[in-house]
Protein backbone atom coordinates (compact mmCIF):
# COMPACT_ATOMS: atom_id res chain seq x y z
CA UNK A 1 0.00 0.00 0.00
CA UNK A 2 2.91 2.36 0.74
CA UNK A 3 4.23 1.98 -2.84
CA UNK A 4 0.76 2.70 -4.24
CA UNK A 5 0.53 5.88 -2.18
CA UNK A 6 4.02 6.89 -3.40
CA UNK A 7 2.77 6.68 -6.98
CA UNK A 8 -0.34 8.67 -6.04
CA UNK A 9 1.67 11.29 -4.18
CA UNK A 10 4.00 11.64 -7.16
CA UNK A 11 1.07 12.42 -9.45
CA UNK A 12 -0.60 14.80 -7.01
CA UNK A 13 2.62 16.69 -6.27
CA UNK A 14 3.42 17.14 -9.93
CA UNK A 15 -0.05 18.29 -10.83
CA UNK A 16 -0.29 20.74 -7.94
CA UNK A 17 3.19 22.20 -8.45
CA UNK A 18 3.08 22.20 -12.22
CA UNK A 19 -0.03 24.12 -13.06
CA UNK A 20 1.00 27.69 -12.66
CA UNK A 21 2.61 29.17 -15.73
CA UNK A 22 2.38 28.87 -19.47
CA UNK A 23 4.19 30.59 -22.28
CA UNK A 24 2.19 31.27 -25.42
CA UNK A 25 2.08 33.73 -28.31
CA UNK A 26 -0.34 35.93 -26.41
CA UNK A 27 1.94 36.26 -23.39
CA UNK A 28 2.17 34.49 -20.08
CA UNK A 29 -0.84 32.85 -18.46
CA UNK A 30 -0.35 32.93 -14.69
CA UNK A 31 -2.42 31.73 -11.83
CA UNK A 32 -4.04 34.58 -9.90
CA UNK A 33 -2.75 35.21 -6.38
CA UNK A 34 -5.14 34.31 -3.57
CA UNK A 35 -6.83 31.25 -2.12
CA UNK A 36 -7.07 28.14 -4.29
CA UNK A 37 -9.21 25.10 -3.52
CA UNK A 38 -8.11 21.77 -5.02
CA UNK A 39 -10.41 18.79 -5.49
CA UNK A 40 -8.98 15.35 -6.27
CA UNK A 41 -11.05 12.54 -7.75
CA UNK A 42 -9.86 8.98 -8.32
CA UNK A 43 -11.29 8.22 -11.78
CA UNK A 44 -9.75 4.79 -12.36
CA UNK A 45 -7.67 2.42 -10.30
CA UNK A 46 -6.67 -1.01 -11.55
CA UNK A 47 -4.23 -3.27 -9.75
CA UNK A 48 -4.22 -7.04 -10.09
CA UNK A 49 -4.53 -8.88 -6.80
CA UNK A 50 -5.56 -5.86 -4.74
CA UNK A 51 -8.41 -6.68 -2.32
CA UNK A 52 -11.60 -4.60 -2.74
CA UNK A 53 -11.22 -3.30 0.85
CA UNK A 54 -7.81 -1.82 0.03
CA UNK A 55 -9.19 -0.19 -3.11
CA UNK A 56 -12.07 1.29 -1.09
CA UNK A 57 -9.59 2.61 1.47
CA UNK A 58 -7.53 4.26 -1.25
CA UNK A 59 -10.63 5.85 -2.80
CA UNK A 60 -11.52 7.29 0.62
CA UNK A 61 -7.99 8.67 1.03
CA UNK A 62 -8.34 10.53 -2.28
CA UNK A 63 -11.74 11.86 -1.26
CA UNK A 64 -10.24 13.15 2.00
CA UNK A 65 -7.59 15.04 -0.01
CA UNK A 66 -10.33 17.00 -1.81
CA UNK A 67 -11.15 20.47 -0.64
CA UNK A 68 -7.54 21.38 0.18
CA UNK A 69 -7.08 25.16 0.40
CA UNK A 70 -3.77 26.86 -0.37
CA UNK A 71 -2.83 30.52 -0.31
CA UNK A 72 -0.58 31.77 -3.11
CA UNK A 73 0.92 35.22 -2.60
CA UNK A 74 1.62 37.56 -5.50
CA UNK A 75 5.34 36.96 -4.94
CA UNK A 76 4.88 33.17 -5.23
CA UNK A 77 2.80 33.53 -8.39
CA UNK A 78 5.37 35.88 -9.95
CA UNK A 79 8.15 33.32 -9.33
CA UNK A 80 6.27 30.28 -10.70
CA UNK A 81 8.09 28.48 -13.49
CA UNK A 82 6.44 25.28 -14.68
CA UNK A 83 9.42 24.21 -16.81
CA UNK A 84 11.72 24.34 -13.77
CA UNK A 85 9.15 22.52 -11.59
CA UNK A 86 8.76 19.75 -14.16
CA UNK A 87 12.52 19.36 -14.47
CA UNK A 88 12.90 18.89 -10.69
CA UNK A 89 10.08 16.41 -10.25
CA UNK A 90 8.05 16.27 -7.06
CA UNK A 91 9.48 15.96 -3.57
CA UNK A 92 12.95 14.89 -2.56
CA UNK A 93 14.72 11.99 -4.18
CA UNK A 94 12.57 11.75 -7.29
CA UNK A 95 13.43 12.49 -10.87
CA UNK A 96 11.43 12.68 -14.05
CA UNK A 97 12.41 12.47 -17.69
CA UNK A 98 9.86 14.12 -19.95
CA UNK A 99 9.27 12.87 -23.50
CA UNK A 100 6.68 15.60 -24.01
CA UNK A 101 6.36 18.98 -22.24
CA UNK A 102 3.77 21.08 -24.03
CA UNK A 103 2.51 23.73 -21.64
CA UNK A 104 1.22 26.57 -23.79
CA UNK A 105 -1.93 28.36 -24.86
CA UNK A 106 -3.76 27.39 -21.69
CA UNK A 107 -3.20 23.66 -22.33
CA UNK A 108 -1.15 21.08 -20.45
CA UNK A 109 0.12 18.01 -22.32
CA UNK A 110 3.04 16.39 -20.50
CA UNK A 111 4.28 12.78 -20.56
CA UNK A 112 7.33 10.97 -19.29
CA UNK A 113 8.82 8.58 -16.77
CA UNK A 114 9.36 9.31 -13.09
CA UNK A 115 11.44 7.44 -10.53
CA UNK A 116 10.92 7.71 -6.77
CA UNK A 117 11.68 5.36 -3.89
CA UNK A 118 12.91 2.63 -6.22
CA UNK A 119 9.78 2.71 -8.39
CA UNK A 120 9.47 3.73 -12.02
CA UNK A 121 6.14 4.93 -13.40
CA UNK A 122 4.98 6.33 -16.71
CA UNK A 123 3.08 9.53 -16.11
CA UNK A 124 0.94 11.74 -18.33
CA UNK A 125 -0.80 15.01 -17.45
CA UNK A 126 -3.42 16.55 -19.71
CA UNK A 127 -5.72 19.46 -19.09
CA UNK A 128 -6.30 23.16 -19.12
CA UNK A 129 -5.15 26.12 -17.09
CA UNK A 130 -6.49 29.60 -16.74
CA UNK A 131 -5.83 32.47 -14.34
CA UNK A 132 -8.61 31.25 -12.01
CA UNK A 133 -8.91 27.52 -12.73
CA UNK A 134 -6.83 24.47 -13.62
CA UNK A 135 -8.26 21.09 -14.56
CA UNK A 136 -5.69 18.32 -15.01
CA UNK A 137 -6.05 14.56 -15.48
CA UNK A 138 -3.00 12.63 -14.25
CA UNK A 139 -2.49 9.06 -15.50
CA UNK A 140 0.19 6.83 -13.96
CA UNK A 141 1.10 3.36 -15.14
CA UNK A 142 3.65 0.98 -13.73
CA UNK A 143 4.32 -2.42 -12.25
CA UNK A 144 2.12 -3.30 -9.30
CA UNK A 145 3.76 -4.51 -6.08
CA UNK A 146 1.26 -7.40 -6.28
CA UNK A 147 2.53 -8.33 -9.77
CA UNK A 148 1.18 -7.33 -13.16
CA UNK A 149 0.44 -3.82 -14.41
CA UNK A 150 -1.14 -1.01 -12.42
CA UNK A 151 -2.99 2.01 -13.80
CA UNK A 152 -4.35 4.97 -11.90
CA UNK A 153 -6.19 8.00 -13.29
CA UNK A 154 -7.02 10.98 -11.13
CA UNK A 155 -8.57 14.32 -11.92
CA UNK A 156 -7.44 17.44 -10.10
CA UNK A 157 -9.41 20.64 -10.34
CA UNK A 158 -8.10 23.79 -8.66
CA UNK A 159 -10.25 26.89 -8.47
CA UNK A 160 -9.41 30.42 -7.31
CA UNK A 161 -11.86 31.18 -4.49
CA UNK A 162 -10.87 34.75 -3.60
CA UNK A 163 -8.36 36.43 -1.31
CA UNK A 164 -6.24 34.33 1.03
CA UNK A 165 -8.07 33.32 4.18
CA UNK A 166 -6.70 34.50 7.51
CA UNK A 167 -4.62 31.71 9.02
CA UNK A 168 -4.87 29.64 5.80
CA UNK A 169 -2.17 27.29 4.60
CA UNK A 170 0.49 29.01 2.54
CA UNK A 171 1.85 27.26 -0.52
CA UNK A 172 5.60 26.70 -0.41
Amino acid sequence: MKKIMTIAALGVALAVSGCGKSENAGGTVKREAGNWKTDVKLVKFEMPGMPPEAKDMMTKQFESASGMDQCFTQEQVDKEDIAAELAKGPGNGSECTWAKKDVSGGKIDVAGTCKANGQTVDMAMNGTMEAKKTDVTVTTKGKAPTGGDMEMVMQMTSTHTGPCKAGGASAT
